[in-house]
């Protein structure tokens, strides 16, 4: 059996050397990328009362229109539902 060059053994040691580094370093690097992706959707977290304000106007909306046309609408679905089962 043959012992390995010292070239070849100071290799693999300048490569597992350069490989646990790599290794060392990938916690930070995960922890940097993380800050970053953080701080890029901070701005994305939207307009909350904005969007409250928007869903309170709709349904006041609906709430006005149907207190408007309720009994309008009641007739057309009643109707409409008379004719596809068939009662007349």
């Amino acid at each position: 059996m043959s012992t390995p060059s010292r070239s070849s053994r100071r290799g693999a040691v300048r490569l597992s050397g350069s490989l646990g580094a790599a290794a060392l370093d990938c916690p930070r690097r995960a922890r940097a990328l993380a800050v970053r992706a953080c701080r890029a959707l901070a701005p994305e977290r939207g307009d909350v009362p904005g969007w409250v304000l928007v869903t309170l106007m709709t349904a006041g909306l609906v709430v006005a229109l149907w207190t408007v046309a309720g009994p309008a609408l009641v007739n057309i679905f009643t109707s409409a539902m008379n004719k596809v089962t068939g009662a007349i």
